[in-house]
């Protein structure tokens, strides 16, 4: 009931209102507010609600989107740099070889006509529409790790496909060591076969087996030679004195695998006395499985090394040859002495050209080679006349290698074969034929075909033959 007026009435508590001009102001009496009874603070209502107001226009005008100079795009990708904006339905974006933001023109019309009227330099506010650098950052990052999940998941059905398919290296160490099986090196091995193929108590299949085995590791030059080091060549050489033919055929077969393009293995076949007992086998009376390794062998000891053909010369070994080559049921071996005589003839001829013109041959090699009475020796023991009825075998292939020989031998042989009318018409016969099969060769759109080669060397030996 007390009169509003009364100043008592709104100092009577910790709060109160305070009347001036009319107006009703607060004041906070209570130590929380002004820190001690004494002090006070006052409030104008209407200054609050203006203070209020342009606070909310200041933190509205932070809010906006950042003012950022206008880029105008083209149709082509162009670098955006920072500090420039673009405008609604451009299509940006980021090169992710060059880490730079790309933006172009959308190719709808719709998108050109935003656009329009904007000028260079002009100041553009970014709508909501429009990416900014924070929210590309944010995409890159999850499209990040979205392809490291999706990696992960592939590495994991990867490593998932491994274990299916294969098994631990300690799995399979730990199997190996339960059969007692010991890994071994190509130098253990072979020195196993040799032991094996040494032992008197194996039997012929075991002996047979390890030649066998053994031919697959001297391939190599490196495993060659190191049947040097602990005798091993010379168990295999000795091999060719069997009573077996079966032991003759594989010993000839492993040692041609070792002699090929192998000088330290053809010396050592040499001393070790390979020449002689190849020689044996192809003079006397074996199987032609044997007679046909054995003749592998002397072709790989001969080839490139002229000292063995010195002494493949002085053994007679043409004489050899051409009983081997005039036996009947012999021919596959014909065409093969043959090939080996025309490699020979043409290895000297052109060993003898290089040291001439490139100079880069060893004196010895070169005289060694110079040694080598080879052509002499074919002439001499009729060689001529044996190459030229071998010209009458039905093969294509045959005749080739013999056709080859002949042209090798003509210098030699030129006298001979002019004498030998069996020949000529041999040559005449074989030359109708080719040029019929040149002819369809010829049809069937082959300007160089077989054929036509071998016509071109019948054509050759006429001709010179004339």
């Amino acid at each position: 009931d007390q009169d509003l007026r009364d100043p008592g009435r709104f100092l009577s508590g910790p709060g109160a209102l305070l009347e001036k001009d009319g107006h009703f102001l607060s004041a906070c009496l209570l130590p929380s507010c002004g820190g001690s009874w004494p002090e006070f603070a006052l409030t104008n209502p209407e200054k609050r609600e203006k203070s209020s107001t342009k606070e909310t226009e200041r933190k509205e005008t932070e809010l906006e989107p950042e003012i950022l100079e206008v880029f105008h795009p083209t149709h082509e990708w162009q670098a955006l740099h920072p500090g420039q904006a673009v405008a609604a339905g451009s299509h940006v974006r980021l090169n992710l070889q060059t880490g730079a933001r790309e933006v172009k023109l959308q190719d709808e019309d719709k998108f050109q006509t935003n656009l329009k009227g904007l000028k260079k330099g002009k100041r553009l506010n970014i709508n909501t529409n429009t990416y900014t650098s924070q929210d590309l950052k944010n995409a890159l990052a999850k499209f990040k790790e979205g392809a490291e999940m999706e990696n992960s998941k592939e590495d994991q059905e990867r490593q998932a496909k491994v274990k299916r398919l294969f098994r631990p290296i300690e799995e399979l160490k730990k199997d190996f060591e339960e059969l007692n099986v010991v890994i071994e090196t190509d130098m253990q091995i072979m020195v196993r076969l040799i032991n094996k193929f040494n032992s008197s108590s194996s039997s012929l299949e075991e002996k047979i087996a390890a030649l066998f085995d053994l031919e697959y590791y001297v391939h190599q030059m490196d495993n060659a030679q190191d049947l040097l080091s602990f005798g091993g060549l010379q168990v295999v050489i000795n091999g060719l004195n069997s009573t077996e033919p079966l032991v003759k055929e594989y010993a000839a077969f492993v040692l041609g695998a070792a002699f090929s393009s192998n000088p330290k293995v053809q010396v050592e076949a040499i001393e070790g006395g390979a020449l002689q007992k190849l020689l044996v086998i192809l003079a006397t009376e074996q199987p032609l499985s044997t007679k046909k390794k054995a003749l592998f062998a002397l072709c790989s000891l001969l080839r490139h090394f002229p000292y063995a053909q010195q002494q493949f010369l002085k053994l007679g070994g043409l004489q050899v040859l051409r009983s081997l080559v005039q036996e009947k049921g012999m021919e596959v071996l014909a065409v093969r002495v043959v090939t080996l005589l025309y490699d020979l003839v043409t290895e000297k001829m052109f060993a003898e050209e290089d040291a001439e013109l490139m100079r880069d041959m060893s004196p010895e090699k070169l005289q060694q080679y110079r040694q080598v009475r080879l052509l002499p020796s074919l002439q001499e023991q009729g060689w001529c006349e044996i190459t030229a009825h071998l010209l009458a075998l039905p093969e294509h292939d045959a005749r080739e290698k013999v056709l080859q020989t002949l042209g090798a031998l003509l210098a030699t042989c030129r006298d001979h074969f002019h004498q030998d009318t069996q020949l000529r018409g041999t040559l005449g016969t074989l030359q109708a034929e080719y040029q019929a099969l040149a002819a369809l060769e010829l049809q069937e759109g082959e300007d160089e075909g077989y054929f036509r080669e071998l016509l071109d060397s019948i054509n050759s030996l006429l001709t010179e033959l004339r």
